[in-house]
């Protein structure tokens, strides 16, 4: 495995994106169903989203939360559900294993939310560099371990309006699931590697 990629070589990737079934919440009723559905999981995918801001000392809440397995994405609109219940607990449960990229900071910014104890949460970047790759964002372990290209064209668009587009659906549960994927990829190419726990 290459331990870094260029530009242009990146480029050359093919794109893709996640092609299973897209769920987006907007009610904090149906938590208990969608954690029923991630706690068969050993490992899930996630990420989070939060609408840019482009004045200065204007900062919004996080908007989005991703939680994905190989072919099912959850995307709870916690702009809309808050926080709280099953959801909550599933954040705390250290028997489901998180998988992210870059996730201290999504895991600061959903405790301004609500104070939780994070458990269970998997920093890819770290496996990522115990692996010795010197590319750490998504985009490039996405390339560097599967051969593939993910888009992050979406990435500063308004994930509080009213309703989802269907490219920010797309884009949204791509992000968490490469995450999965390239969290499996490193597994499975070091067996031996030392995952270590984000507590938050």
């Amino acid at each position: 495995m290459h331990t870094s990629i260029t530009k242009e070589e990146l480029e050359e990737l093919p794109l893709v994106k996640f092609t299973g079934e897209i769920i987006v919440v907007e009610d904090a009723r149906h938590f208990n169903t969608v954690v029923n559905d991630l706690k068969r999981e050993k490992v899930i995918g996630f990420d989070t989203e939060t609408k840019p801001s482009f004045k200065k000392g204007q900062r919004h809440e996080v908007a989005l939360m991703q939680l994905a397995t190989i072919d099912k994405a959850y995307l709870i609109r916690l702009n809309k559900t808050g926080l709280n219940g099953e959801l909550l607990k599933l954040m705390s449960d250290p028997d489901v294993l998180k998988a992210g990229v870059g996730i201290r900071d999504d895991l600061r910014a959903l405790k301004r939310l609500r104070d939780f104890e994070p458990a269970g949460f998997v920093e890819v970047q770290d496996l990522a560099q115990e692996a010795g790759l010197e590319n750490i964002s998504l985009k490039k372990l996405a390339a560097l371990v599967m051969n593939v290209r993910v888009s992050k064209r979406q990435r500063l668009s308004n994930w509080e309006s009213d309703s989802l587009t269907e490219s920010q659906m797309n884009y949204a549960a791509t992000d968490a699931w490469a995450a999965l994927l390239i969290y499996e990829g490193l597994n499975k190419k070091f067996p031996e590697m030392n995952i270590k726990i984000v507590d938050g």
